[in-house]
C-alpha cells in the first residue's frame, strides 16, 4: 500500500496534470483557433471511456519516462545551474541575493529585546536563519538552501562529513526513523514534481489562450499553484534536513558498531569520527583500531564468568 500511494502521489497525480490540460486543449480547439469548451466534454459513455483509458495510459507512460530524472528535478530547484554559462550567472546573482537576504536576517537576530514585538521578531529571525547555511555556501534558491544547511551540517557537528556518511548510517536506522524520513522525502518529491506539473500547464495553457484574453486566468492561477507547490517544498525540504540532524544524534554510534570500530569517549569522539569520514573518503587511517563484535561478547562473557566464579 505504502508503495502504491507514493507511485500515486509523486509520479501519478503529476503528471496526470499536463497530460489532462493538453488533452482539454486540444479537444476544445485551442491551438488552432478560440476555444470551445463544450468540445472538450466527450458526450457518449463510450467516449468517456476511451478518453479515461488513453488519458491514464499516456499518465503512466509519462509517470515511467520521467521517474529516472526526480533526482535531477529537485536538484534544478535546488539551483544546481553552474553547468551552462546564462545559467551560472544567473545563479551568481540569485545567490547575492539570498546572501543580502541571510544578512538582513542576521540583523534582526540580534536586537536588543527591548519590547515584546522586538524580542519575537529576533526569535523569528534567529530560527530562520538556523535554517540558513553559511554565507559561503549559498545556493541561488531557497529549496536548495533548506537541503544544504542538514546536507553540510547534520553530521559536522560531531566531525563526520554528512556527504559520505549518509548512505551508511540510513542502514543503520530504525524503522520508526526511516518511515518519517521516507515519508517526508515523499512528501518533497511530490511538491517538487507538482511544481514542474504546474509550470507545464502554464505554459501549455498559455501558448493556446494567447489569443484570448478572457482566458488568462488559466495560465496566471497555474503560475500561482507552481509557487505555491516550491513553498511547500522549501517547508518540507526544512523538515528533512531536520530529521537528517536527529538522524545522527541518535543513530551515529551506530555508524561505528556496523563498521566494526571502538565505541569512543565523550573526548575522543570527534577526532574518531573525522578518521571515520577520512576512511569513508577513501584515505587509509592507521590508527583507527577495530572492534569486532563477536571478540567483545566474548570478552564480556568471559568476564561475567569470571566474576560468577569469584
Amino acid at each position: 500500500m505504502d508503495l502504491v500511494r507514493r507511485l500515486l502521489a509523486v509520479n501519478f497525480v503529476p503528471s496526470l496534470l499536463p497530460v489532462g490540460c493538453l488533452w482539454t486543449l486540444v479537444r476544445a480547439g485551442s491551438y488552432s483557433g478560440p476555444s470551445d469548451w463544450s468540445e472538450a466534454i466527450p458526450s457518449a459513455p463510450i467516449s468517456w471511456i476511451g478518453t479515461l483509458l488513453g488519458v491514464v495510459v499516456c499518465t503512466c507512460v509519462l509517470a515511467l519516462l520521467l521517474h529516472p530524472f526526480q533526482v535531477r528535478a529537485v536538484r534544478v530547484l535546488e539551483g544546481y545551474w553552474d553547468r551552462w554559462p546564462t545559467t551560472a550567472r544567473l545563479a551568481g546573482v540569485l545567490t547575492e541575493i539570498q546572501r543580502r537576504r541571510r544578512e538582513a536576517l542576521r540583523t534582526r537576530s540580534r536586537l536588543v529585546a527591548s519590547e515584546a514585538a522586538v524580542a519575537r521578531v529576533s526569535a523569528d529571525a534567529r530560527r530562520r536563519l538556523a535554517a540558513r547555511p553559511p554565507a559561503d555556501v549559498l545556493l541561488p534558491t531557497a529549496l536548495g538552501n533548506a537541503l544544504r544547511t542538514g546536507e553540510i551540517t547534520a553530521g559536522e557537528r560531531y566531525g563526520l562529513t554528512t556527504l559520505t556518511s549518509w548512505p551508511r548510517i540510513y542502514m543503520q536506522l530504525s524503522p520508526r526513523m526511516i518511515e518519517a524520513l521516507r515519508s517526508t522525502r515523499d512528501a518533497l518529491d511530490t511538491a517538487v514534481n507538482l511544481c514542474w506539473s504546474f509550470l507545464a500547464v502554464g505554459i501549455l495553457s498559455g501558448v493556446a489562450v494567447y489569443d484570448e484574453p478572457g482566458s488568462y486566468w488559466l495560465p496566471a492561477g497555474m503560475l500561482i499553484a507552481a509557487t505555491v507547490a516550491y513553498k511547500g517544498a522549501v517547508i518540507t525540504a526544512q523538515t528533512y534536513s531536520g530529521l537528517m540532524h536527529v538522524v545522527y544524534d541518535l543513530h551515529r554510534f551506530d555508524l561505528l558498531e556496523a563498521l566494526h570500530h571502538q565505541l569512543p569517549t565523550k573526548e575522543s569522539e570527534r577526532e574518531v569520527f573525522e578518521k571515520v569520514s577520512d576512511t569513508l573518503a577513501g584515505e587509509w587511517v592507521v590508527d583507527l583500531s577495530y572492534e569486532h563484535r563477536r571478540a567483545w561478547e566474548s570478552r564480556v562473557h568471559d568476564a561475567d564468568g569470571a566474576a560468577d566464579a569469584q
